[in-house]
């Protein structure tokens, strides 16, 4: 919007809010409708120039405890945004995927060649990563033969603030804030896993930066890998996180989720290309969120106790 842009935005507000749009909000036409709803989509494809196709359940607990909803949204939503483009006549098309549909990769950092792979359709886990290779084959398919420009983006491991409850920042973020307020001594922080699992984490505003690249700058047909190559263990990750709250951390290892990559690092040279360049350090990153999950625990702790 900054640019110039006109921008309308379809949500249903499963896990979004309308506050999150700031200092735009009064600007964005928002549209309030399911990506399931092909009548919705359509609505909201309507005079637009480019289709932006964010809409997934996202979060791993989902994965596991409601896979067919996971596969719902992701082949009812495909479905209807590609319908509505080409009813429209919208000539460009940008698909977020994810770093989920190669699992775990034969080779670190990982580049955009890598296979794709859903390694036991018995699991529930890979109904996101199937759900995703799915949305980029159609999105390569229909967009080789009826759009001028098509780019797919593959986020990998996003942080910051007001990003939901699913993931392993903030769940750390509000177990540790808890057990900050609770006990005393070296925080003992229960986790899934050895705590030797590795991955690189982006920061929201370094993955921004990446998407606008990708539908301004990137080839058609062109898939991206957006993140850093900052890469750290699941314990060293708790470690650093109890130092915004002046305390040590004990990792507890627990069971793993079946399924889950022992370690991920993307190689963005291709995004490079297009002028990215991650700007924010974890350290900051997580500043910056575990201040507003703390904020917001300490609220949700004072509305209880009102």
């Amino acid at each position: 919007m900054r640019a110039g842009a006109r921008v309308r935005s379809l949500d249903n507000d499963s896990r979004g809010s309308k506050s999150r749009l700031g200092e735009v909000a009064a600007d964005v036409e928002v549209v309030s409708g399911d990506i399931r709803d092909q009548e919705a989509v359509l609505r909201a494809a309507r005079g637009i120039d480019c289709v932006c196709h964010l809409a997934y359940i996202n979060g791993t607990e989902f994965f596991y405890s409601q896979p067919e909803l996971v596969l719902e949204v992701a082949v009812k939503g495909m479905a209807n945004v590609i319908d509505a483009c080409l009813k429209h006549e919208v000539p460009a098309l940008t698909l977020a995927s994810s770093s989920e549909v190669y699992q775990t990769p034969p080779s670190f950092p990982t580049d955009e060649r890598v296979p794709l792979s859903v390694p036991d359709p018995l699991n529930p886990r890979y109904s996101y990563g199937g759900g995703k290779i799915l949305s980029e084959l159609m999105t390569i398919a229909f967009g080789r033969k009826y759009f001028e420009h098509v780019t797919i983006f593959r986020p990998h491991n996003v942080y910051g603030p007001d990003m939901g409850t699913e993931h392993v920042i903030p769940q750390l973020a509000r177990r540790m804030d808890e057990l900050s307020r609770t006990s005393e001594g070296p925080i003992r922080l229960p986790i899934r896993g050895t705590g030797q699992e590795q991955r690189a984490f982006v920061y929201i505003n370094d993955l921004v930066q990446g998407v606008l690249r990708v539908i301004e700058k990137g080839d058609h047909l062109g898939i991206y890998h957006i993140g850093t190559q900052e890469e750290i263990t699941v314990e060293s990750l708790a470690k650093l996180m109890g130092e915004y709250f002046g305390r040590e951390v004990e990792v507890i290892p627990g069971e793993k989720h079946a399924g889950a990559t022992l370690r991920r690092c993307p190689d963005i040279t291709k995004i490079r290309g297009l002028g990215y360049e991650p700007r924010i350090s974890l350290r900051d990153g997580l500043t910056e969120t575990l201040r507003w999950y703390c904020a917001a625990s300490q609220k949700t702790v004072q509305l209880q106790g009102d």
